[in-house]
Protein backbone atom coordinates (compact mmCIF):
# COMPACT_ATOMS: atom_id res chain seq x y z
CA UNK A 1 0.00 0.00 0.00
CA UNK A 2 3.06 2.28 0.93
CA UNK A 3 1.86 5.67 2.60
CA UNK A 4 4.78 6.38 2.39
CA UNK A 5 5.75 10.22 3.31
CA UNK A 6 2.50 10.59 5.54
CA UNK A 7 -0.18 10.12 2.52
CA UNK A 8 -4.02 8.69 3.61
CA UNK A 9 -5.53 7.60 1.10
CA UNK A 10 -9.27 8.86 0.41
CA UNK A 11 -12.10 6.05 0.73
CA UNK A 12 -13.05 6.63 -3.45
CA UNK A 13 -9.37 5.47 -3.92
CA UNK A 14 -9.52 2.07 -2.33
CA UNK A 15 -13.14 0.55 -2.97
CA UNK A 16 -14.27 0.74 -6.54
CA UNK A 17 -18.11 1.57 -6.83
CA UNK A 18 -19.67 1.04 -10.04
CA UNK A 19 -19.03 2.90 -13.27
CA UNK A 20 -20.89 6.48 -13.92
CA UNK A 21 -23.16 6.14 -17.43
CA UNK A 22 -21.51 8.16 -19.84
CA UNK A 23 -24.14 11.16 -20.62
CA UNK A 24 -23.96 12.67 -24.40
CA UNK A 25 -23.44 16.39 -24.43
CA UNK A 26 -27.00 18.08 -25.66
CA UNK A 27 -25.51 20.59 -27.48
CA UNK A 28 -23.22 18.40 -29.63
CA UNK A 29 -26.68 15.89 -30.62
CA UNK A 30 -28.31 18.72 -31.37
CA UNK A 31 -25.19 20.27 -33.62
CA UNK A 32 -25.17 16.57 -35.17
CA UNK A 33 -28.40 16.45 -35.88
CA UNK A 34 -29.14 19.94 -37.20
CA UNK A 35 -25.81 20.62 -38.79
CA UNK A 36 -24.62 17.18 -40.50
CA UNK A 37 -26.31 15.37 -42.83
CA UNK A 38 -27.85 12.16 -41.74
CA UNK A 39 -26.55 9.72 -44.42
CA UNK A 40 -23.40 11.10 -44.94
CA UNK A 41 -22.56 12.66 -42.02
CA UNK A 42 -20.96 15.91 -43.47
CA UNK A 43 -21.97 19.66 -42.79
CA UNK A 44 -25.27 20.49 -44.66
CA UNK A 45 -25.02 22.36 -48.00
CA UNK A 46 -27.61 23.80 -50.08
CA UNK A 47 -29.80 21.93 -51.84
CA UNK A 48 -30.90 20.16 -48.75
CA UNK A 49 -34.24 17.84 -48.82
CA UNK A 50 -35.77 16.18 -45.83
CA UNK A 51 -37.79 12.99 -45.93
CA UNK A 52 -41.72 12.93 -44.69
CA UNK A 53 -39.80 11.85 -40.75
CA UNK A 54 -38.43 15.08 -40.57
CA UNK A 55 -34.34 14.32 -41.30
CA UNK A 56 -32.46 16.52 -42.78
CA UNK A 57 -29.85 15.13 -45.78
CA UNK A 58 -27.91 16.86 -48.44
CA UNK A 59 -29.72 16.51 -51.61
CA UNK A 60 -26.16 14.84 -53.72
CA UNK A 61 -25.92 12.54 -50.41
CA UNK A 62 -29.43 10.94 -51.39
CA UNK A 63 -28.44 10.65 -54.97
CA UNK A 64 -25.44 9.00 -54.50
CA UNK A 65 -27.16 6.26 -51.89
CA UNK A 66 -29.85 5.51 -54.80
CA UNK A 67 -27.33 5.23 -57.39
CA UNK A 68 -25.35 2.82 -55.34
CA UNK A 69 -26.54 -0.66 -56.10
CA UNK A 70 -23.29 -2.68 -54.99
CA UNK A 71 -23.76 -5.55 -53.05
CA UNK A 72 -21.07 -3.66 -50.76
CA UNK A 73 -23.62 -0.79 -50.38
CA UNK A 74 -24.14 -0.01 -46.26
CA UNK A 75 -27.70 -0.07 -45.73
CA UNK A 76 -28.10 3.26 -43.59
CA UNK A 77 -31.02 2.93 -40.54
CA UNK A 78 -31.89 6.73 -41.33
CA UNK A 79 -32.51 6.34 -45.27
CA UNK A 80 -33.95 2.68 -45.61
CA UNK A 81 -37.55 4.18 -46.03
CA UNK A 82 -35.95 6.33 -49.04
CA UNK A 83 -36.99 4.64 -52.31
CA UNK A 84 -36.62 7.34 -54.94
CA UNK A 85 -36.22 11.27 -55.13
CA UNK A 86 -39.95 11.70 -54.62
CA UNK A 87 -39.69 10.49 -51.13
CA UNK A 88 -37.72 13.50 -50.19
CA UNK A 89 -38.95 16.95 -50.52
CA UNK A 90 -36.29 20.04 -51.23
CA UNK A 91 -36.47 23.06 -48.62
CA UNK A 92 -36.65 26.43 -49.45
CA UNK A 93 -34.82 27.35 -46.27
CA UNK A 94 -34.12 31.46 -45.30
CA UNK A 95 -30.44 32.44 -44.86
CA UNK A 96 -29.20 33.37 -41.75
CA UNK A 97 -27.36 37.17 -42.69
CA UNK A 98 -25.06 37.37 -39.52
CA UNK A 99 -24.10 33.30 -39.98
CA UNK A 100 -20.27 33.94 -41.26
CA UNK A 101 -19.67 30.29 -41.01
CA UNK A 102 -16.10 28.98 -41.99
CA UNK A 103 -15.30 32.56 -42.79
CA UNK A 104 -15.34 33.47 -39.13
CA UNK A 105 -13.06 31.01 -38.02
CA UNK A 106 -10.19 30.60 -40.41
CA UNK A 107 -7.04 30.45 -38.17
CA UNK A 108 -8.89 28.37 -35.64
CA UNK A 109 -8.27 30.74 -32.98
CA UNK A 110 -11.87 31.90 -32.34
CA UNK A 111 -14.61 30.76 -30.11
CA UNK A 112 -17.04 28.91 -32.19
CA UNK A 113 -20.60 29.17 -31.15
CA UNK A 114 -22.93 25.72 -31.37
CA UNK A 115 -25.87 27.85 -30.65
CA UNK A 116 -25.66 30.33 -34.29
CA UNK A 117 -26.99 28.43 -37.44
CA UNK A 118 -26.99 29.17 -40.80
CA UNK A 119 -31.17 29.19 -41.53
CA UNK A 120 -33.72 31.00 -39.85
CA UNK A 121 -37.11 31.55 -39.70
CA UNK A 122 -38.40 34.02 -42.04
CA UNK A 123 -41.55 35.08 -39.84
CA UNK A 124 -40.17 35.16 -36.51
CA UNK A 125 -36.32 35.33 -37.05
CA UNK A 126 -35.44 32.21 -34.59
CA UNK A 127 -31.81 30.74 -35.29
CA UNK A 128 -32.41 27.12 -36.81
CA UNK A 129 -30.05 25.71 -34.15
CA UNK A 130 -32.49 22.93 -32.44
CA UNK A 131 -33.70 24.90 -29.18
CA UNK A 132 -36.56 25.77 -31.06
CA UNK A 133 -38.68 23.67 -33.12
CA UNK A 134 -38.50 23.91 -36.91
CA UNK A 135 -41.37 22.35 -39.30
CA UNK A 136 -41.84 22.58 -43.02
CA UNK A 137 -45.10 22.19 -45.32
CA UNK A 138 -44.61 19.05 -47.52
CA UNK A 139 -46.70 20.89 -50.07
CA UNK A 140 -44.23 23.76 -51.15
CA UNK A 141 -40.99 22.85 -49.09
CA UNK A 142 -40.75 25.98 -47.14
CA UNK A 143 -39.36 25.92 -43.45
CA UNK A 144 -40.49 27.87 -40.42
CA UNK A 145 -40.66 27.73 -36.62
CA UNK A 146 -43.49 26.27 -34.78
CA UNK A 147 -44.06 29.50 -32.52
CA UNK A 148 -44.79 31.37 -36.14
CA UNK A 149 -47.10 28.61 -36.87
CA UNK A 150 -49.15 28.40 -33.97
CA UNK A 151 -48.90 32.91 -33.86
CA UNK A 152 -50.25 33.57 -37.25
CA UNK A 153 -52.63 30.41 -38.33
CA UNK A 154 -53.54 30.56 -41.88
CA UNK A 155 -54.16 27.67 -44.64
CA UNK A 156 -51.69 29.44 -46.82
CA UNK A 157 -48.17 29.50 -46.90
CA UNK A 158 -46.13 32.62 -45.43
CA UNK A 159 -43.54 32.77 -47.81
CA UNK A 160 -44.77 31.58 -51.04
CA UNK A 161 -48.80 31.37 -50.68
CA UNK A 162 -49.55 28.07 -51.61
CA UNK A 163 -52.25 26.37 -49.86
CA UNK A 164 -51.58 23.46 -46.93
CA UNK A 165 -53.28 21.44 -44.30
CA UNK A 166 -52.34 20.43 -41.22
CA UNK A 167 -51.21 16.79 -42.12
CA UNK A 168 -48.92 18.49 -44.71
CA UNK A 169 -47.34 20.40 -41.59
CA UNK A 170 -43.80 18.03 -40.80
CA UNK A 171 -41.84 18.49 -37.81
CA UNK A 172 -38.02 18.43 -38.17
CA UNK A 173 -36.00 16.15 -35.92
CA UNK A 174 -38.70 15.48 -33.66
CA UNK A 175 -39.01 13.64 -30.56
CA UNK A 176 -39.49 9.58 -30.67
CA UNK A 177 -43.60 10.04 -30.46
CA UNK A 178 -43.07 12.40 -33.09
CA UNK A 179 -41.63 10.29 -35.41
CA UNK A 180 -44.42 7.78 -34.63
CA UNK A 181 -47.09 9.73 -35.82
CA UNK A 182 -45.30 10.93 -38.57
CA UNK A 183 -44.15 7.68 -39.50
CA UNK A 184 -48.29 6.21 -39.83
CA UNK A 185 -48.94 9.59 -41.86
CA UNK A 186 -46.35 8.54 -44.09
CA UNK A 187 -48.14 4.91 -44.48
CA UNK A 188 -51.69 6.48 -45.19
CA UNK A 189 -50.44 8.52 -47.65
CA UNK A 190 -48.53 6.25 -49.80
CA UNK A 191 -51.79 4.11 -49.40
CA UNK A 192 -53.87 6.80 -50.42
CA UNK A 193 -51.28 7.58 -53.22
CA UNK A 194 -51.60 4.15 -54.46
CA UNK A 195 -55.21 3.83 -54.70
CA UNK A 196 -55.73 6.83 -56.51
CA UNK A 197 -53.77 5.69 -58.93
CA UNK A 198 -55.50 2.53 -59.23
CA UNK A 199 -58.63 4.69 -59.64
CA UNK A 200 -57.19 6.91 -62.77
CA UNK A 201 -55.67 3.46 -64.55
CA UNK A 202 -59.47 1.93 -64.48
CA UNK A 203 -60.66 5.38 -65.90
CA UNK A 204 -58.59 5.56 -68.60
CA UNK A 205 -59.63 2.03 -69.22
CA UNK A 206 -63.05 3.03 -69.40
CA UNK A 207 -62.56 6.34 -71.40
CA UNK A 208 -60.47 4.40 -74.37
CA UNK A 209 -63.22 1.88 -74.38
CA UNK A 210 -66.41 3.75 -74.72
CA UNK A 211 -64.47 6.09 -77.21
CA UNK A 212 -63.46 2.69 -79.14
CA UNK A 213 -67.02 1.61 -79.08
CA UNK A 214 -68.54 4.93 -79.86
CA UNK A 215 -66.30 5.16 -83.29
CA UNK A 216 -67.38 1.61 -83.94
CA UNK A 217 -70.85 2.64 -83.27
CA UNK A 218 -70.82 6.15 -85.52
CA UNK A 219 -69.31 4.77 -88.16
CA UNK A 220 -71.88 3.61 -90.54
CA UNK A 221 -75.09 3.96 -88.73
CA UNK A 222 -77.21 6.57 -88.37
CA UNK A 223 -78.59 6.52 -84.57
CA UNK A 224 -79.06 9.19 -82.04
CA UNK A 225 -77.46 10.56 -79.52
CA UNK A 226 -79.21 9.17 -77.15
CA UNK A 227 -79.60 5.70 -78.82
CA UNK A 228 -75.89 5.44 -79.15
CA UNK A 229 -75.91 5.72 -75.33
CA UNK A 230 -77.89 3.32 -74.88
CA UNK A 231 -76.13 0.40 -76.94
CA UNK A 232 -72.61 1.19 -75.48
CA UNK A 233 -73.71 0.21 -72.19
CA UNK A 234 -75.77 -2.86 -73.27
CA UNK A 235 -72.70 -3.73 -75.10
CA UNK A 236 -69.83 -2.85 -71.99
CA UNK A 237 -72.95 -4.76 -69.42
CA UNK A 238 -73.11 -7.40 -71.73
CA UNK A 239 -72.68 -10.72 -69.70
CA UNK A 240 -73.80 -9.01 -66.59
CA UNK A 241 -77.18 -8.21 -67.88
CA UNK A 242 -77.73 -11.77 -69.31
CA UNK A 243 -76.22 -13.57 -66.07
CA UNK A 244 -78.71 -11.62 -63.64
CA UNK A 245 -81.76 -12.28 -66.22
CA UNK A 246 -81.02 -16.00 -65.94
CA UNK A 247 -80.77 -15.78 -62.22
CA UNK A 248 -83.75 -13.89 -61.77
CA UNK A 249 -85.90 -16.39 -64.19
CA UNK A 250 -84.53 -19.05 -62.88
CA UNK A 251 -85.91 -18.20 -59.75
CA UNK A 252 -89.23 -17.18 -60.91
CA UNK A 253 -90.17 -19.94 -63.13
CA UNK A 254 -90.00 -24.16 -62.49
CA UNK A 255 -86.09 -25.90 -62.91
CA UNK A 256 -87.22 -27.05 -66.79
CA UNK A 257 -88.60 -23.67 -67.96
CA UNK A 258 -85.48 -21.83 -66.35
CA UNK A 259 -83.22 -24.06 -68.35
CA UNK A 260 -85.04 -23.46 -71.46
CA UNK A 261 -84.21 -19.76 -71.31
CA UNK A 262 -81.18 -19.93 -70.24
CA UNK A 263 -80.19 -22.25 -73.16
CA UNK A 264 -82.60 -19.51 -75.49
CA UNK A 265 -80.61 -16.52 -74.32
CA UNK A 266 -76.93 -17.68 -75.42
CA UNK A 267 -76.82 -19.63 -77.84
CA UNK A 268 -73.39 -21.86 -77.64
CA UNK A 269 -71.18 -23.41 -80.26
CA UNK A 270 -70.94 -27.28 -80.02
CA UNK A 271 -67.22 -26.71 -78.33
CA UNK A 272 -69.09 -25.22 -75.34
CA UNK A 273 -72.21 -27.28 -75.09
CA UNK A 274 -70.04 -30.34 -75.52
CA UNK A 275 -71.55 -32.13 -77.74
CA UNK A 276 -68.88 -33.36 -80.63
CA UNK A 277 -70.13 -32.95 -84.29
CA UNK A 278 -70.32 -36.14 -87.10
CA UNK A 279 -66.94 -35.62 -88.71
CA UNK A 280 -65.50 -35.65 -85.48
CA UNK A 281 -67.22 -38.78 -84.36
CA UNK A 282 -66.33 -40.90 -87.44
CA UNK A 283 -62.39 -40.87 -86.63
CA UNK A 284 -62.83 -43.09 -84.27
CA UNK A 285 -64.12 -47.07 -84.82
CA UNK A 286 -66.71 -47.05 -82.18
CA UNK A 287 -68.87 -44.74 -84.94
CA UNK A 288 -71.39 -46.65 -87.34
CA UNK A 289 -69.82 -45.92 -90.45
CA UNK A 290 -66.47 -47.61 -88.85
CA UNK A 291 -68.42 -50.84 -88.65
CA UNK A 292 -69.34 -53.53 -90.49
CA UNK A 293 -71.83 -55.12 -91.93
CA UNK A 294 -71.83 -59.10 -91.63
CA UNK A 295 -71.94 -59.69 -95.25
CA UNK A 296 -68.09 -57.81 -95.26
CA UNK A 297 -67.38 -59.97 -92.30
CA UNK A 298 -64.70 -62.54 -93.22
CA UNK A 299 -65.32 -66.57 -92.92
CA UNK A 300 -62.91 -68.07 -89.79
CA UNK A 301 -61.02 -70.52 -93.10
CA UNK A 302 -60.68 -67.04 -95.27
CA UNK A 303 -59.28 -64.37 -92.38
CA UNK A 304 -56.44 -63.35 -93.16
CA UNK A 305 -54.63 -60.16 -93.30
CA UNK A 306 -54.99 -59.83 -97.89
CA UNK A 307 -58.50 -61.09 -97.17
CA UNK A 308 -59.45 -57.14 -98.67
Amino acid sequence: MGCDGGTIPKRHELVKGPKKVEQVDKNAALAARWNYCAISQRPLRKPIVACELGRLYNKDAVIEYLLDTSPEKCIIETAMHIKNLKDVKQLNLTDNPTWMGDKANTKGDKYEDLQRAAFICPVVGLEMNGRQKFCYLHACGCVFSERAMKEIKTEVCHKCGESFNEDDVIVLNGSKEEMADLQRKMEERKLKAKLLKKARKSKTTETVVKSALTEEISGPSSQKPKEKKATIGKMLNGYSSSTSTAKSSSKSTPSGKASKLATGITKRSHTETGEKSEAYKSIFTSHSSAKRAREEKPNWITHTAYYY
